[in-house]
């Protein structure tokens, strides 16, 4: 014999004086929407530090304040430096001898003086370029016959110098920054996310952007990377979008709103406010006709955008009372349906 499922009535009468409305669970497609904040930072991928290999001191600036824009090969300074110094002299002094045993080249001995000298030379060049110095400045020194003075520090980007450590007349050592130039044709977007959305948020997925200095303008891009750390005091780890910057309207430090779209399938849904949750269970009322409603326990997935999923206890098609629950489920507390 079938158990008899206990119900409450409430008239129809009764269903629209307190506003009780009846939908059909259904299986459709489902999204999360995780909205957020974002801030604009430097694309790391375009950021360039200017320094010297070698010691020396800054005998003329060609930038001298942060901020300026500058292109690939353009002058940022020009370096005197004593050890540079010899070791043009060294290079200049082996061409001279390469040069005058090409002319002895003809007998056994000068034909190795020659090839020792060729290789000596080379070797000289070389140490030059791992100095940093251009081909061009090479040709600038065989062709002027002495040492130069100075050399010139070139920009190896095109950008904008954002931080700027060079002065005039200060000694430079080995490694140390002068200038850092960052290429802001494209920037990141760096956004928080909280721990319990994690699993949800994929390298790929689709979001918009929205800044408050362009009303009314979206910026669309998909999730480059996902930070593996949290942060300790908010519980979020940071995710990264890459988006052009036509314009360079984009300014690092600006800040956004981030909606992040991920979607999750098909999956049998009900509104939001058709589950009730007690503290111990999950609740919806099943319309079971001509006024009856049937207390059902279910289990709950994801929800979002006003649907909840339902895992467990329910199947497509049911009906059930997705406003007023609450008061239905009073009435079924008072006659003692539900405990």
């Amino acid at each position: 014999m079938e158990e008899e499922v206990p119900t409450v009535e409430i008239p129809l009468d009764k269903q629209q004086l307190i506003g009780v409305k009846v939908v059909e669970a259904a299986v459709k497609p489902m999204e999360k929407v995780t909205r957020t904040v974002g801030r604009v930072a430097y694309d790391e991928t375009r950021l360039a530090t200017v320094n010297t290999k070698f010691e020396g001191w800054i005998e003329r600036l060609h930038v001298d304040y942060t901020g300026k824009y500058v292109r690939k090969g353009q002058p940022l300074a020009e370096l005197y430096s004593p050890e540079l110094y010899a070791t043009q002299q060294e290079y200049l002094n082996l061409l001279k001898w390469e040069r005058e045993s090409e002319a002895k080249r003809d007998d056994e001995i000068g034909g190795m003086l020659s090839r020792d000298a060729g290789s000596l030379v080379e070797a000289s060049r070389q140490r030059l370029k791992l100095f940093d110095i251009t081909e061009a400045e090479i040709k600038r020194i065989e062709v002027s016959g002495g040492p130069v003075r100075t050399l010139t520090i070139f920009s190896p980007v095109n950008g904008y110098v954002v931080e700027k450590s060079a002065l005039r007349g200060m000694r430079v050592m080995p490694g140390e920054k002068l200038f850092d130039i960052a290429d802001l044709s494209s920037v990141w977007v760096l956004a928080d996310i909280y721990e319990s959305e994690l699993p949800l948020v994929k390298v790929g997925g689709t979001a918009m952007i929205n800044m408050s200095f362009f009303p009314g303008k979206e910026f669309r891009a998909k999730i480059d990377y996902v930070y593996p750390t949290l942060a300790g005091e908010t519980r979020t780890a940071k995710v990264r979008f890459t988006i052009p910057n036509p314009g360079l309207k984009l300014k690092p430090q600006m800040f956004s709103d981030v909606l992040i779209r991920t979607p999750l399938g098909k999956r049998l849904v009900v509104p939001e406010g058709a589950v009730l949750n007690t503290g111990e269970r999950q609740l919806l009322y099943v319309d079971r006709g001509e006024g009856l409603f049937e207390p059902r326990e279910v289990m709950t997935g994801i929800t979002s955008e006003g649907m909840t999923e339902i895992t467990q206890g329910l199947k497509a098609g049911e009906r059930v009372a997705a406003s007023a629950s609450f008061l239905i489920d009073s009435e079924s507390r008072l006659k003692g349906i539900v405990q």
